[in-house]
């Protein structure tokens, strides 16, 4: 073989090599995280900090793009359906959960479900509260129970949207219950239904602690009961749902997923960054400036988790079905 044809043949295997070596190396580029929540609400305070502590550990820029509406199902549907190579994920709560189910309640064909993710990490479970607001004469949770049942279809409960994370636990209240016939006013956002519940919009709303501390604080709302196992640190005098006899617990978590289909290799990167950025001082300094501890599951443990949280979800979204 001449010179000039062993130059050429060299040259085109190194080429030939290059992006096999380049497919190996992940992350090689930067990272979004879709945020399917309005700014300001609890995933976007929560996700922002984790992207900022995963770049030095991935060695990538980590962003947060925000894909709001339907109650997270717009953001749900666009990571569900790009590519899974590890360079889009999504950042979700419980609502997520129970698409599937909304969907065959409505004919549709089914856009997202539980099947289309992998969960790579749970970060907080928020403790979420049956609140009234400072107008209502509830000062307990029998109280408002008699006064919902005795007056019909009077009382209006505020939600972050139909069949999202803040209406499911008034179906997981009233199967503990029986109806309540409140008014449904479903809004694009926790915060926009916790706006109109302080407007008197609304009168009930099921939020979580963290969103509604500094309006309990400030006597404009008034919590009835908590849906955690055990009382909040933060309001020790809130009793627990299991303590007045219903058998009903509901948290509001958050939670970062991958496409299904992600490869086995990036998913086990992507587990490791998370975990690493969520014990990072800088992380959960974070947290403590927005009310939030950290609760966090890895992958595995997040499944079995999810697995007994969606069929719970399932069932209290036939369970709206059947009452609407």
């Amino acid at each position: 073989m001449d010179r000039r044809r062993f130059v050429i043949g060299t040259a085109a295997a190194a080429l030939a090599a290059r992006p096999v070596f380049a497919q190996e190396v992940y992350p090689s580029h930067a990272i979004t995280i879709i945020n399917a929540f309005p700014p300001g609400g609890i995933n976007d305070l929560v996700t922002r900090p984790l992207a900022t502590a995963m770049e030095p550990i991935l060695k990538q820029p980590v962003a947060v793009e925000t894909k709001a509406g339907a109650a997270g199902q717009i953001g749900a549907q666009v990571a569900a359906s790009a590519k899974p190579d590890g360079y889009t994920l999504l950042s979700h709560n419980t609502g997520i959960s129970g698409y599937a189910e909304v969907d065959k309640l409505f004919g549709r064909p089914v856009k997202t479900a539980r099947a289309h993710f992998i969960p790579l990490a749970r970060l907080i479970a928020d403790p979420v509260l049956l609140l009234v607001n400072d107008q209502q004469p509830y000062k307990t949770l029998q109280e408002f129970i008699e006064g919902a049942k005795a007056q019909p279809d009077t009382l209006i409960f505020s939600s972050g949207g139909l069949y999202g994370a803040t209406h499911l636990p008034l179906a997981y209240l009233e199967k503990a219950t029986g109806p309540l016939k409140l008014r449904h006013l479903p809004t694009n956002g926790g915060g926009p239904a916790i706006i109109a519940i302080l407007g008197n919009n609304a009168q009930v709303t099921t939020q979580s602690v963290s969103a509604t501390l500094p309006h309990i604080k400030s006597g404009k709302l008034r919590p009835l009961a908590i849906f955690s196992a055990t009382r909040s640190k933060l309001l020790p005098d809130v009793p627990t749902l299991k303590e007045l006899g219903y058998d009903v617990e509901y948290y509001l978590w958050v939670g970062i997923f991958a496409p299904n289909g992600t490869a086995p290799a990036i998913v086990t990167t992507l587990r490791t960054a998370i975990g690493k950025a969520v014990q990072s001082d800088q992380f959960k300094a974070a947290l403590v400036n927005v009310g939030q501890e950290l609760d966090y599951l890895d992958g595995p443990d997040f499944q079995k988790f999810w697995d007994i949280d969606g069929k719970r979800t399932d069932e209290a979204v036939i369970f709206i079905g059947r009452q609407g």
